[in-house]
């Protein structure tokens, strides 16, 4: 298969779509969103690009963003390779110690930034990095020192392009390949050293076609981006969109989602489970505070919308008339206001990064709010396996996108292949020949494929734990199970080598205080509150419940409530999130020996 250039579908779309706004950002001054045309789009990435040449950049060098979603980010990232360079995405999130191995292990000496943070973690840098001479303001609130290493966009593309330079950007443009690198992305590293993902434009155009195959948009859709772009699964969607002309409103503060969602009122959104973990949670509540009158109205609406879509819809099977006049009237009841959390006008989300328990999207799907599980990794340019339009199981992370294969290898490890495998582990080619097996790459993941095609994944196979009696325990299952409950924010499941499992859980604050104001529990601190006895034998009633359906081996039996949550910062989660074993059990060492003290 023969695949276009992403380079190249950008600079035709600027040509194609002319006047029609490409991405939108928010005007905080203003209060008003602002749309940047396809047009200007274009003009800004040759601008830039031509200053990166003007600064001697060389064909597939590395260059870095260290920067929050916005504009300026996407417009940085299709100029470098524009330049045919090579782009280094680093989190936002990341600490100085992290930032600086990216940069020293890619060698970068021109670096991105986009708020005050990250400058001040990159200046740090410049006196003990022997590779970085260059840092890049992507904004113009950032208080720059007075140094030649560091420079506002607007002065950096402030010059007179010669005609060399001219040439020589119609030069690379004309000869980019699709065998270029077009970008390393490191690994979060939750059991070791980050490792940079290799991915070429032939890893980009597979995903593009397959998703073009796989995805009924159109240029008229709207897409909301929140989730990081320094993450492969938000970055492949935002060229997705700019591959087909959606329009792109790029959300700078995550903790204003919801508001956006209101202003905005996408069409398509890319998520992650813990946004439907949060809102079933809340849904939960609501229902239980509601009157008995709401509650039986709400209870048969999502059960007529269960039949509507779930026993109908997803099966592709003929809804019934007197079913349909139900379901108008449910929608116009209940279901269309629970879908109203994510606006009026979605039409489906992507969710992935992690699994979603399957009760939990049964019940979105109920109420007609279409989310789209699948499975990938930075590794297999995001997507491999995804839900279709009809036929697919909740239990399971759908099937093979087109141009992948998934089988299941030794130890129950999912083995991908396919045209958006990278194409190795930057500077590790030791590490890049562990996880290729004849062409196979082995995910790390464990999994099986039921009768229908769909995947269904297990648990990530390095976090696997064997206890003490020889049992072996899958800490993501019991974990996504119970993490559901809405008093619950964050739990990481300990048991490897001991004799039975515990964890070490973190409340909803909010909703563990509200608890203790109906029940008169009265507290100084969060300290106290989670030593309560009565809040104890609450843990305790609510931790026997979500596990029912586990073997006795498998659940929890003592648990430890802490007093503040895992944190990027602390070093306890990866900037995607997920929890960092090896250190929490380090760190909490105190604590977990307590509860196998008995």
């Amino acid at each position: 298969m023969k695949y276009k250039h992403l380079v190249e579908e950008i600079k035709e779309n600027s040509q194609r779509f002319e006047n029609k706004n490409a991405i939108y950002y928010k005007d905080n001054e203003l209060g008003k969103w602002k749309g940047v045309s396809w047009l200007d789009f274009e003009y800004r990435i040759e601008e830039l690009s031509k200053a990166l040449l003007n600064y001697g950049i060389s064909v597939q060098q590395n260059i870095a963003i260290f920067a929050e979603n916005m504009p300026n980010w996407i417009i940085a990232d299709v100029a470098i390779m524009r330049v045919r360079a090579v782009t280094i995405p680093i989190y936002a999130t990341n600490s100085k110690k992290e930032v600086e191995y990216v940069v020293n292990d890619a060698e970068v000496s021109l670096l991105f930034v986009g708020d005050q943070n990250e400058y001040d973690k990159a200046y740090e840098l410049l006196e003990t990095s022997k590779y970085l001479k260059l840092i890049v303001a992507l904004t113009k609130t950032i208080k720059l020192h007075q140094s030649n290493n560091s420079i506002y966009l607007e002065d950096f593309i402030a010059f007179e392009p010669s005609e060399q330079i001219e040439t020589e950007l119609q030069k690379r443009y004309y000869e980019c390949d699709l065998k270029d690198l077009a970008s390393i992305i490191y690994t979060s590293g939750t059991t070791g050293e980050p490792k940079g993902v290799m991915l070429d434009y032939t890893n980009f155009g597979a995903s593009l076609y397959a998703h073009d195959y796989e995805l009924n948009v159109s240029e008229r859709d709207i897409s909301l981006s929140f989730l990081p772009l320094s993450h492969i699964y938000e970055r492949s969607w935002v060229f997705f969109c700019l591959h087909r002309g959606i329009e792109v409103y790029f959300n700078q503060d995550p903790k204003k989602i919801v508001e956006v969602l209101k202003e905005v009122e996408p069409t398509l959104m890319c998520t992650v489970p813990r946004i439907f973990e949060k809102i079933f949670a809340a849904i939960q509540d609501k229902r239980k505070e509601a009157s008995p009158t709401k509650m039986k109205l709400a209870s048969w609406a999502l059960g007529v919308g269960n039949n509507y879509y779930n026993k109908h819809k997803r099966i592709a099977k003929k809804v019934p008339l007197l079913l349909k006049l139900k379901y108008k009237i449910a929608n116009k009841l209940v279901l269309s206001k629970l879908r109203e959390v994510f606006g009026s006008r979605i039409r489906f989300m992507p969710c992935g990064g992690a699994p979603l328990a399957a009760d939990m999207v049964s019940f979105f799907h109920s109420f007609g709010l279409n989310i789209k599980c699948g499975y990938g990794l930075t590794e297999t340019t995001a997507t491999v396996t995804l839900f279709g339009d009809t036929n697919f199981e909740f239990n399971s992370a759908g099937k093979p996108i087109e141009g992948s294969q998934i089988k299941i290898g030794h130890n129950n490890e999912v083995l991908v292949k396919g045209p958006g495998v990278m194409k190795g582990y930057y500077k590790k080619p030791e590490a890049t020949a562990e996880v290729f097996d004849n062409g196979w790459f082995k995910t790390g993941d464990a999994g099986k494929i039921d009768e229908k095609g769909n995947l269904i994944i297990t648990d990530r196979i390095k976090d696997l734990m064997k206890t003490s009696g020889g049992k072996y325990i899958a800490p993501q299952k019991l974990e996504t199970a119970l993490i559901t409950d809405s008093f619950i924010e964050q739990i990481a499941v300990i048991g490897d080598q001991q004799k039975y499992v515990t964890a070490l859980a973190v409340p909803s604050f909010e909703n563990l205080k509200k608890y203790a104001l109906e029940h008169k529990i009265t507290f100084k601190d969060v300290e106290e509150l989670i030593t309560n006895n009565q809040i104890i034998a609450l843990f305790e009633k609510r931790f026997e419940e979500l596990q029912k359906e586990f073997s006795k081996f498998e659940k929890i039996k003592k648990f430890t409530l802490l007093p503040k949550s895992f944190s990027i910062e602390a070093g306890e989660i990866t900037a995607t999130l997920k929890l960092k074993r090896k250190v929490i059990q380090k760190k909490y060492k105190e604590l977990i020996d307590k509860m196998y003290s008995d």
